[in-house]
């Protein structure tokens, strides 16, 4: 137990680090999983957490989509700062009655907070958001020195 304990340990270490670096592959799933294990608990008292995310880029733009159903947009905060987008906001609890014989209880109510590091360097006062059907959608351009640049071979006789 005391050597998975290290290794969990190594593993977190090494993940808060080089995070940005890693590739989405489905080799990573059981990881991910532990993730959203350990992020279950709370870590900055009982009503805050973290929404999952997905990113993604392309050619021009770095994109970054969550899930926050039943969250107000005009109470979410959006930055981007040395290339970490931040994602605040609360979800506020809709309930008229609070004694209801639960069997889950999932739907997670609070303060949200999540970082972010992008893949690639990108222009923070151009970043564009949109919130529709719970999720919301960012897209920010990545710099032009971010982008992949073509070069022609040019062969010499």
């Amino acid at each position: 137990m005391a050597r998975f304990c290290i290794r969990l340990k190594l593993y977190y270490k090494l993940k808060k680090k080089y995070m940005s670096l890693i590739k989405w592959t489905p080799m990573l799933d059981p990881f991910n999983e532990m993730d959203r294990f350990f992020d279950s608990f709370p870590s900055q008292g009982l009503s805050s957490f973290a929404p999952a995310v997905d990113v993604w880029e392309d050619e021009n733009n770095v994109y970054v989509e969550t899930p926050l159903p039943g969250v107000d947009p005009e109470k979410v905060n959006i930055s981007v700062e040395n290339d970490v987008l931040t994602i605040e906001g609360s979800a506020e609890k809709k309930s008229e009655v609070d004694e209801k014989n639960y069997y889950r209880k999932e739907v997670k109510y609070g303060s949200f907070h999540r970082a972010v590091a992008l893949p690639s360097a990108v222009k923070a006062d151009e970043a564009k958001a949109e919130y529709a059907a719970g999720v919301l959608k960012i897209s920010v351009p990545k710099e032009e020195r971010a982008k992949p640049k073509k070069v022609k071979v040019v062969v010499k006789k």
